[in-house]
């Protein structure tokens, strides 16, 4: 039994060490494929590493790309910094700028279409505005508005030779459009108008227009419903602000008019949008006898022939234009009319008015005298259009206008200013106001050769020609007494009595008193001559009154190298 067990017991040790020794390799191979597979998890890892950061600096160079091709990060042409600065001579101020300069793009305005530019010039009232007009910092007190306007859509002044006068009514009827929710009430409150009192020749004048077939210039429904909304943005604007006392006296409200039907009629509109059903007995509209509202101040022998060298200037201009010669050449071989009889009737008036009112242009049979037949296109207007528009463009480089307006409008805005400064007065610290009150409102209805050189005469050489009923307003306001004195730069004891003291020689003392300008809805205070350097980021956002002063007392002739109106007007040149 011994003999047989001791083979056994020599076996089981043999047996047991094969089985570790098959374990040990098995483990050993388990072993040496997780270290195979950790190699390969670290490849895969690397790899999808090194092209995550592939993308990424791919991305980045895209970004440089395309920023050196729009931005110009390299620039081809010297910065805004790199200017010599004004007044500085040959050589001065190109020291290096350690300043980091953030390029602007070097891309120009595209040219304006002249379809959708003429779109809105007809002012079309079928769409709803924004406006800006009564809005100022918060417990601002609103002293006065002075509103000179365009009157509104009219009929030409001219016709095309052998073509039909486009088909237009200018009765007023509620139910055709455009229409306006005033206009039945409008009607039958001008048929009052003999309450009211009129200056010269004004009381011969229609209150309405009254025609089926439009007389040539007449004021059109469209005309009247413009203005109804005109004085309705007015009204909504200024409600809030109690512009008119609640016992209306005649001297709060200044209406004035030239002696066309078409001025005062849009004047009328207006003026009833803006206070519906107003007391007649109260009302009296003055006549100016000149388009240029300029008074008894008309007299000015150096104006006139700025105009006439700016009318040769814009003859020269389109002179050298030969595709509108080529298109005036081919409207008058479809009408059968020479060329220069086609430009003396102004045929733009006209289309225009088709345009606005969606009317087919002129068309003329082929049997007709020598044409050859067929319709004016909306092609040929465009380019009429089109040169309209680069005209304006010259006549802004070459500046004649610019001076002409400085002459022609300094009347009116010296009145302007006037007013102002009566109602500051009025409204001055420690004072009480009269009970009869200021011009708290003024109107003046005027044309398109008033309104255009009123926005030279600003400076707002950028402003579009003015549309049918386009408006300028100027707005008075006065700062509560808890901001006054509160003024960028004030500081203490020297520094504010020297502001103080700048601020009174633009003016009066008028620290607390401020204009704005708006064009069409539009605040352009800012866009002006007088106030374009103010810092509309300051304590006092709003444009100081004694700029606008010292503006029309002598500031606006700068231009002219004069000092006053009367030295602008009657020096000796040359």
């Amino acid at each position: 039994m011994l003999l047989a067990l001791k083979p056994q017991a020599q076996h089981a040790p043999s047996q047991t060490t094969a089985n570790q020794l098959k374990h040990s390799r098995n483990g050993a191979r388990c072993g040496w494929l997780t270290d195979r597979e950790t190699d390969q998890s670290h490849v895969r890892m690397l790899a999808r590493n090194l092209f995550i950061l592939l993308v990424v600096v791919g991305a980045v160079l895209a970004i440089v790309s395309l920023s050196l091709q729009f931005f110009h990060l390299i620039p081809t042409t010297p910065m805004g910094e790199d200017w010599p600065h004004q007044g500085q001579g040959q050589g001065q101020g190109q020291g290096k700028s350690r300043k980091r300069v953030i390029p602007v793009p070097h891309t120009e305005d595209p040219d304006p279409d002249p379809i959708t530019e003429a779109y809105g010039y007809c002012n079309t009232p079928n769409r709803s505005e924004q406006s800006w007009e009564g809005h100022s910092p918060v417990d601002y007190k609103l002293l006065s508005v002075q509103v000179m306007i365009r009157h509104g859509d009219r009929y030409p002044l001219y016709a095309i030779p052998k073509t039909k006068r486009p088909a237009i009514d200018c009765t007023l009827s509620p139910k055709r459009k455009p229409s306006h929710p005033q206009l039945n009430s409008f009607i039958g409150h001008m048929a009052q108008g003999g309450r009211g009192r009129w200056e010269g020749t004004l009381s011969s004048l229609p209150r309405l227009p009254n025609h089926s077939a439009c007389e040539m210039g007449e004021l059109t429904q469209t005309g009247v419903v413009q203005h109804l909304r005109n004085g309705q943005l007015l009204r909504l604007a200024y409600k809030r602000h109690k512009l008119l006392l609640p016992n209306l006296s005649t001297k709060q409200v200044w209406v004035e008019t030239t002696g066309r039907s078409r001025t005062l009629q849009s004047g009328m509109a207006l003026l009833y949008g803006f206070l519906p059903d107003f007391d007649w007995s109260l009302l009296t509209v003055h006549h100016q006898w000149s388009t240029l509202f300029c008074g008894s101040a008309c007299d000015c022998p150096a104006r006139n022939p700025y105009l006439e060298e700016e009318q040769r200037r814009q003859y020269r201009l389109r002179a050298a234009d030969t595709e509108l010669e080529r298109t005036y050449a081919d409207m008058a071989r479809t009408l059968g009319l020479p060329p220069r009889q086609l430009r003396a009737a102004n045929p733009i008036d006209s289309l225009l008015c088709h345009l606005c009112h969606g009317l087919s242009f002129p068309c003329v049979s082929a049997g007709s005298a020598l044409g050859s037949g067929g319709c004016l296109t909306l092609a040929q207007f465009a380019v009429i259009r089109r040169q309209q528009l680069e005209d304006e463009v010259d006549r802004r480089r070459v500046g004649l206008y610019r001076r002409y307006a400085v002459l022609a409008m300094h009347p009116y805005l010296n009145r302007t200013a006037n007013r102002m400064e009566r109602v500051a007065k009025a409204y001055a610290r420690g004072r009480k106001p009269r009970a009869g009150g200021e011009e708290a409102f003024t109107l003046s209805s005027a044309h398109d050769v008033t309104v255009a050189p009123l926005l030279s005469a600003l400076g707002l050489e950028d402003a579009l020609f003015p549309r049918f009923a386009a408006r300028v307003v100027f707005e008075l306001w006065k700062s509560p007494p808890a901001t006054q004195g509160q003024y960028k730069g004030q500081g203490q004891g020297q520094n504010k009595a020297a502001w103080l003291k700048g601020e009174r020689s633009k003016g009066g003392n008028w620290v607390d008193m401020f204009v704005r300008v708006l064009y069409n809805g539009e605040d352009v205070t800012f866009h002006t001559t007088f106030c374009r350097s103010h810092d509309r980021n300051a304590a006092q956002p709003l444009c100081p009154l004694g700029n606008f002063l010292s503006f029309v007392k002598k500031d606006m002739f700068n231009v002219l190298n004069a000092t006053s109106y009367h030295n602008a007007c009657y020096r000796q040149t040359g």
